[in-house]
């Protein structure tokens, strides 16, 4: 049984993940993405089929031409190193589903590290270049990149100023049915 204060530590860590796109220069340690990736093998999958191959990118080059692709992940040009999902692409429906869980583990064993991330995707043509760039087999789907990197200085982990703040609890969670809250004065 978990303790109420490490409970309460481990739901204020994960409240203050943020996805970091600004990296200062500087390697990850080989040993602490390894660590990153079996936080990643063990994420849970539909019918624990763990329909994900990982594609990790050290080089500077293969970084700087996947941000060019079309898509979502500009921040892979400054990040010490990149993962892309390679999945298995045979059950559309649960795959999509555990790239978004595989995909939030990483980001959470890289903050652990002190190791900032952010989560990106290739669109369109994009994908099939990205595979093209990294020869993965055609039946198989990419379109999820990972950057990963220590953070500027200018811009720490924790709570950004956000364009507009988090919706309310109220606004969001609706009980027995839509559109009813908790009853006055609970939340």
């Amino acid at each position: 049984m978990t303790d109420l204060r490490d409970a309460n530590a481990i739901v204020s860590f994960l409240r203050e993940l943020r996805s970091v796109r600004r990296f200062r220069p500087g390697a990850i340690p080989r040993r602490v993405v390894e660590d990153i990736l079996e936080v990643a093998r063990w994420s849970g999958s539909a019918m624990n089929l763990q329909p994900w191959e990982f594609v990790v990118v050290w080089d500077r080059r293969t970084l700087e031409d996947l941000f060019r692709l079309e898509g979502y992940a500009g921040h892979l040009a400054g990040g010490a190193v990149g993962i892309v999902l390679v999945m298995a692409w045979e059950r559309i429906e649960q795959e999509t589903f555990d790239e978004g869980r595989v995909s939030e583990r990483i980001s959470l064993a890289a903050a652990a590290h002190g190791v900032g991330s952010s989560v990106g995707w290739f669109v369109r043509g994009g994908r099939d270049t990205a595979k093209k760039t990294l020869i993965v087999p055609p039946e198989r789907l990419v379109r999820t990149a990972i950057s990963l990197g220590y953070w500027e200085e200018t811009s720490p982990p924790g709570r950004p100023k956000l364009r507009q703040g988090r919706k309310p609890f109220s606004g969001m969670v609706h009980e027995d049915r839509y559109g009813q809250g908790p009853p006055d004065g609970q939340t």
